[in-house]
């Protein structure tokens, strides 16, 4: 099955570059310059390369200083009372062009270092590239295509190494409102894939979402915790309500659980991820965003759901305060867990074996509070970030998951800064 999956994305680009050269023949041969020299449309096409970096680091405390040191259900904060380099990035984005025909031709780079790559690893990618505290990893790494098919608007999409279509809340930390993350992001939606996606823009307003890649952060051969691919198909909708309204509906299936785990079973064993999210955008100055989600899974035998709210004020252009509330129900105690080691994660994801500290039963309760400053210094600076939050956690059924199980709740507190270039 992926060795088909494998063949049929690589028919894919053949045909594109087919597409692309022919295309640039037709160019050469039918509009020549006053020298009587042919302009390929490659003459132009890396004319609007465009290159940045990124860096981010951050501290949250917790208010019992756990023993282990570690913030119990925290991917990306996960230390206690430590500073870390969460990621430095470099990006290199060449945004579609036209290539003849209709079609369009372009590609996304973001390679990270920092802790962030210790949880958004690709096993089989950069599961073993470096081993510490501080890993490196590749955001995404894709071919940006652009096909007139099907409806007027056509077909966008990216194949090779892609972040998660799904949730709401994404790595980069320019783009969402707080340092540390929903339970609901971090265990209830995909983070990373090999394979493709796809957009079919209906119309104006609303586009249908497919593609299908080798599973949630694993690739092939050795990265590759079982033999079977996963897929997603969904619809979102944009400039609703007279452009108050924004929403994405994702569903996505397949097989997640590794063989070492479940045996021979982990192949036909399904994971169901449903997440719908919209924004209503009631101003310039307020908005609010809510996420729903539902998982389960067949080899676990076990189910997540989940409610998150944003709400969002912006009280100057360059200053904005913000509140997350989450209920979250991890009803096995499956699926909210923290690791001990650097690369426990992504042992786990494998079904090797890893220290790791879990929960029993949980519904748990969160309540984020943040401010958000970004001063416009010039100089270019694309972004300078400060982000003071403090985050209230406790289990709403009695279980005592954080502080070494030791407490009910806990207060976290904290901030980052981020510098884009």
């Amino acid at each position: 099955m992926r060795q088909r999956f494998s063949r049929g994305l690589g028919a894919i680009l053949a045909v594109l570059a087919g597409l692309g050269g022919s295309a640039a023949g037709a160019r050469t041969g039918g509009e020549q310059t006053a020298t009587g020299q042919g302009n390929a449309w490659t003459d132009q096409w890396f004319s609007d390369v465009s290159f940045g970096a990124q860096i981010e680091g951050g501290v949250m405390g917790s208010s019992s200083h756990p023993a282990s040191n570690l913030n119990f259900g925290q991917l990306l904060s996960p230390y206690a009372d430590q500073a870390t380099l969460n990621q430095l990035t470099f990006t290199l984005t060449k945004p579609v062009d036209p290539i003849g025909g209709g079609y369009g031709l372009g590609m996304n780079l973001r390679m990270l270092y920092g802790s962030d790559a210790r949880s958004y690893t690709i096993a089989g990618v950069s599961d073993r590239w470096i081993n510490g505290r501080y890993q490196a990893m590749p955001v995404f790494a894709n071919v940006a295509i652009h096909m007139p098919w099907f409806t007027t608007k056509g077909v966008d999409g990216q194949i090779g190494i892609l972040t998660s279509p799904m949730g709401v809340e994404a790595l980069d930390p320019s783009t969402r409102a707080f340092y540390t993350l929903a339970y609901t992001t971090e265990y209830s939606t995909p983070f990373e894939h090999v394979g493709g996606m796809f957009q079919l823009h209906l119309d104006d307003h609303f586009d249908l979402q497919f593609g299908a890649d080798t599973g949630n952060q694993t690739s092939f051969g050795r990265g590759d915790n079982n033999g079977r691919p996963a897929g997603y198909i969904g619809v979102t909708g944009n400039n609703l309500a007279d452009g108050h309204l924004s929403f994405t509906y994702l569903l996505r299936v397949g097989p997640e659980n590794a063989l070492r785990s479940l045996g021979a079973r982990a192949n036909g064993a399904m994971r169901y991820w449903n997440d719908l999210n919209g924004t209503w955008t009631f101003s310039k100055k307020w908005s609010v965003t809510a996420e729903l989600n539902q998982l389960h899974d067949e080899g676990l035998r076990a189910d997540t759901y989940s409610a998150v709210v944003w709400g969002g004020w912006h009280i100057r252009p360059n200053w904005s305060v913000n509140a997350r509330v989450e209920l979250y129900r991890d009803n096995t105690g499956s699926f909210v867990a923290s690791f001990a080691e650097n690369e426990g994660y992504a042992q786990a994801m494998l079904g090797n074996p890893t220290r790791s500290e879990s929960a029993p039963a949980t519904t748990y309760g969160a309540l984020t509070l943040n401010t958000v400053w970004r001063p416009d210094v010039g100089h270019h600076v694309k972004l300078l970030q400060f982000r003071p939050e403090v985050r209230f956690d406790r289990s709403l059924n009695s279980t005592r998951p954080f502080d070494d199980q030791h407490h009910m709740g806990r207060i976290l507190f904290g901030a980052d800064m981020a510098l884009g270039f």
